[in-house]
């Protein structure tokens, strides 16, 4: 297995998002500044400078209902990319716009129905259609919100704060659950079944929740919080950071519980992972840029190394998983070719 270089391009700062287009021609990357820039796949080429929010850009989603941004201007910008320029915008009142998320797009989530873009900004969630304008607006959160996760049918979204996680019912909008937890939560996901709710934590730990029993169990002892977890497309391995390396629990019937994980090591803290979408290859990056490429489940798990010129921040496979998108703390991009 290599992991080939396809392209490399720069921003002008610190990559905190990447977002691949729905038919996999164009990876879009926003910088820490604000700017965002629209990349050709096949070439590398710009395809669109975006001028992205003024105060720096914070989260970026492409799906179904488009190209969407959110930015420390506390604004959801929606971008036609072939015109270059921001077609619709939605303000919230004070705070930053951290959380972007479209609803998944497959046949259990109301198949005909528009799109919706769950965004964030402090203690309010909304709901927004393609053209930015409100859906519906909840109660707000006790707390900021740090993290939101739509459950894979795309009926149900989970919400993390500081003290706990709600889980809405989208048809309904009203709370369908909510668990209590006496601490920060730093990141969400769910198993792409839909049994697992899983959080990665401050305390340092991960809490994992099945929704349909309210089943739950915790487990500690990482070296430091947790903010990078995934699960692959089985849903029955599940990657988490937390320290030097990178752990990946068997989900399997009752959970991880009593069982030991896979010791995937860096010589430096995890600070990124990403499964394929629908392959088993899992990629990890470390604070001193190297990007390592991992079959968990082999006896031998370690596949390829490649050392980038920073620390790795976000990594992001393509929607057939044959590049892996690599954005850097010092504004580099790669487009690696993942080959056997």
């Amino acid at each position: 297995m290599q992991l080939t270089k396809h392209w490399a391009a720069a921003v002008d700062d610190y990559i905190i998002d990447l977002a691949w287009s729905p038919d996999n021609a164009q990876l879009a990357v926003a910088s820490a500044a604000g700017p965002l820039t629209v990349f050709s796949v096949q070439e590398g080429s710009t395809v669109q400078a975006l001028s992205g929010h003024e105060e720096g850009t914070n989260a970026l989603a492409w799906g179904r209902g488009g190209l969407v941004s959110g930015g420390q201007d506390g604004k959801v910008k929606v971008w036609d990319v072939v015109a270059g320029q921001n077609s619709a915008s939605h303000a919230f009142e004070r705070a930053w716009v951290e959380q972007l998320s479209w609803r998944p797009n497959n046949a259990a989530s109301a198949p005909g129905s528009d799109p919706l873009l769950a965004a964030v900004a402090g203690r309010q969630l909304t709901l927004l259609r393609p053209d930015a304008s409100v859906h519906h607006t909840f109660p707000l959160a006790p707390k900021t919100v740090s993290a939101l996760a739509w459950e894979p049918s795309g009926k149900l979204l989970a919400v993390a704060y500081f003290g706990g996680v709600c889980l809405w019912d989208i048809a309904t909008l009203s709370a369908f659950k909510e668990y209590s937890y006496a601490n920060s939560i730093h990141a969400l996901t769910w198993s792409s079944d839909g049994k697992w709710l899983v959080s990665g934590n401050q305390d340092p730990s991960v809490h994992l929740w099945i929704p349909e029993t309210d089943f739950e169990f915790h487990m500690s002892g990482y070296e430091g919080k947790v903010k990078q977890i995934g699960f692959d497309h089985t849903g029955r391995w599940l990657a988490t950071g937390g320290g030097r390396d990178a752990c990946v629990w068997d989900c399997q019937g009752n959970g991880p519980e009593g069982r030991e994980p896979a010791m995937l090591p860096h010589e430096m803290k995890v600070c990124t992972l990403a499964y394929q979408r629908n392959h088993d290859l899992l990629a990890t990056g470390s604070e001193d840029g190297v990007v390592q490429l991992w079959s968990p489940e082999r006896a031998k798990p370690l596949r390829a190394t490649v050392r980038m010129p920073s620390a790795a921040t976000t990594l992001s496979w393509s929607q057939d998983d044959r590049l892996l998108a690599v954005g850097t703390a010092k504004g580099a991009l790669y487009l690696l070719r993942c080959e056997a």
